[in-house]
């Protein structure tokens, strides 16, 4: 059996342990949040370098995109350096590839349209689905400077997107994780609908499931939610609120969606890759091989 361990900086109320099957392999995944506490999270990757088969970062993001461009993460960069043997992945890679085609899937499938407006919280940490979205005629409002910088300033093409990104991600890479997404107990907190009338004018509600739910706003009746890292108690608080339909872009497993970066250690811990091979690896041939689509559960009727 394969194992594999997301150190994640959120809470470690949301920690599971489960098992995948992929391909006929046995694959052990474990969640183990540090509550917000860098440092512990370095520590627990060296005490996991060359005892596991791959780790996963979750609760940030190392690499971000933005218009072709790749900002490296300070913070992120230094837990991705505190492993020597083992691969250390922070799910970039499946968010460029899968979610991408988790929306081309829901195009296809008639789900969504060019008429469907879309609210996606953050696109600089999924630039794939992004682009997928534009492609796809949506109208689409990008949330970077309402959700992340609390700026109430939507963006609506991924060109503007792109030269913002280009002002302000160099030097927002060298803030402290804590500045730029909710981590421990911050995860846990009641939802703040100060933003809500950006959800209010969806259809279509994307992106980090802990930065949707940050400002998530009373009444989502109606509305469809592309995310995923999602419990049975995220379910519940959205079948509350009214959501008609969520789509999680990762496998359900055991009754939870586990987030990027478990996937894709998951899937580097199946092709036996080591820390030198990784930029090779061939992830829309996993993809194929695994068969992974986008997971749609009928909120009201769940």
């Amino acid at each position: 059996m394969k194992r594999v361990v997301s150190v994640s900086l959120g809470s470690s109320r949301r920690d599971k342990v489960a098992t995948m099957d992929l391909l006929g392999e046995r694959v052990e995944v474990r969640r183990e949040g540090t509550d917000g506490d860098v440092g512990r999270a370095e520590a627990r990757i060296r005490e996991l370098d060359g005892q596991v088969d791959a780790i996963g970062l979750g609760g940030l993001d190392v690499y971000l995109y933005a218009g072709g461009q790749r900002y490296v993460v300070r913070d992120g960069l230094r837990l991705i350096e505190a492993a020597q043997r083992t691969p250390v992945v922070d799910g970039s890679s499946i968010k460029a590839t899968l979610e991408r085609r988790v929306v081309e899937e829901l195009v296809r499938q008639g789900v969504i349209g060019s008429d469907t407006r879309v609210l996606m919280v953050s696109a600089a940490d999924r630039f794939g689905m992004a682009e997928a979205l534009a492609q796809a005629g949506c109208p689409t409002v990008f949330g970077d400077m309402i959700f992340t910088m609390g700026i109430p300033y939507p963006i609506t093409t991924l060109e503007e997107l792109a030269e913002i990104a280009r002002k302000l991600l160099p030097e927002m890479a060298k803030l402290p994780l804590a500045m730029l997404y909710p981590q421990g107990k911050a995860q846990e907190t009641a939802p703040d609908p100060k933003f809500k009338e950006y959800y209010e004018a969806a259809d279509l509600i994307a992106g980090d499931w802990l930065l949707i739910r940050r400002y998530l706003a009373p009444d989502l009746g109606g509305k469809i939610i592309l995310t995923n890292t999602t419990t049975a108690e995220d379910l519940a608080l959205l079948r509350e609120r009214g959501a008609r339909l969520l789509v999680t872009t990762t496998p359900v497993v055991e009754g939870r969606s586990f987030g990027t970066n478990m996937l894709e250690a998951a899937i580097v811990a199946l092709a036996g890759q080591g820390r030198d091979q990784l930029d090779a690896m061939a992830w829309d041939d996993w993809l194929d091989r695994l068969g992974l689509g986008p997971n749609l559960t009928e909120i009201q009727e769940a």
